[in-house]
């Protein structure tokens, strides 16, 4: 047993949390004569830490995921959601969500799709909650911050928030306030051909270095902002506003994410820093959450498909699931963490 435990350590520190890197650099930056304690230099080394931390975890998870993805090309991913009713295809199309690598903005194209396509307009959204919210790259990405206990169990509550949000608007029937433009768009009946192996391996290395595009400017800005954190700002003010000293801390994390865009690559290292200064884990992962989920822009571009009760109905019910969520986490983590 300890055999196993030490070996699962190595792997989450040395391969997934690449903590032999950070030693390196710091012993790069004090072979070139700079103080690792000075400010500056520890920003320095936190930013070059984390852009080359989560590029190499993003380039190798998106690579496998989107290998993965091209076995679920729109069509197919539609037809096997037309096979399930009720529960059950919410709980399918929750955990398709989990292989579709996309921002909220990204997920938005596919709901209309799938809407466009006569699925029910709640299963849909069970998969838009959960597309952005959780994904197999979120899972390991967790897991080289937090933990694997917190990783499984951010990833579980994720899915069951996407599975009752979607449940709701499939029983308060709300395809009516869907723009009549999706309604009537009708079916695309598309086969997708049959992809060899090699075909497949381009379109993983095509999405890679997409998402890689479209994904590092956020990587920097992220990065940018947590190595702010981590050496700048006092730990006493993240203690006072994120910490056990403020009950709406989980609120404030909240209200501090719906205006940024970025997805969960461009946040871990924000995270990083936040849980490094004393920031509670239930705050930390509700910003996670709405910066993923409910971001401002993805917003916008919601409401050109959804009429606003709708959409008021949809940010009620994930800006709930995320509070929730802020909460059990604070009251867990001593026991998880």
């Amino acid at each position: 047993m300890d055999m196993i435990r030490a070996g699962w350590d190595f792997f989450q520190n040395e391969i997934l949390g690449m903590k032999w890197l950070n030693s390196l650099l710091g012993t790069g930056l004090s072979a070139l004569g700079l103080d690792t304690a000075n400010r500056w230099v520890g920003s320095l080394q936190f930013f070059l830490y984390d852009v080359v931390k989560i590029t190499v975890l993003l380039c190798l998870l998106i690579f496998l995921i989107s290998y993965i993805q091209s076995y679920f090309p729109p069509e197919r991913s539609r037809k096997i959601l037309g096979r399930f009713h009720g529960l059950g295809a919410n709980v399918v199309a929750a955990l398709l969500g989990t292989v579709t690598p996309f921002c909220s903005c990204s997920s938005i194209p596919l709901f209309i799709g799938f809407t466009s396509a006569g699925l029910p307009v709640g299963v849909t959204f069970s998969f838009l909650i959960s597309s952005p919210m959780v994904d197999l790259g979120s899972l390991l990405l967790l897991m080289s911050v937090f933990g694997a206990n917190v990783a499984v169990i951010y990833v579980v509550v994720g899915l069951i928030v996407a599975v009752l949000g979607g449940t709701i608007i499939e029983k308060l029937r709300m395809e009516r306030y869907v723009e009549s433009f999706i309604l009537t768009a009708g079916r695309v009946d598309i086969t997708s051909p049959d992809l060899t192996r090699r075909d497949r391996l381009q379109y993983a290395k095509e999405q890679m270095l997409a998402t890689f595009r479209k994904v590092f400017p956020y990587i920097l800005i992220g990065v940018g902002i947590g190595s702010v954190i981590h050496n700048w700002i006092p730990q006493d003010w993240i203690t006072a506003a994120l910490g056990s000293g403020n009950p709406f801390g989980v609120v404030l994390a909240t209200m501090i994410g719906v205006p940024m865009y970025a997805d969960i690559f461009g946040t871990i290292p924000i995270a990083e820093a936040l849980l490094g200064k004393g920031a509670l884990l239930g705050s930390i992962l509700a910003f996670m959450m709405a910066v993923t989920t409910l971001s401002l822009p993805s917003m916008i571009l919601l409401r050109k498909a959804v009429k606003p009760r709708l959409l008021a109905l949809f940010i009620v019910i994930c800006t709930t699931g995320i509070l929730l969520v802020g909460y059990l986490f604070n009251f867990l983590a001593p026991y998880i963490l």
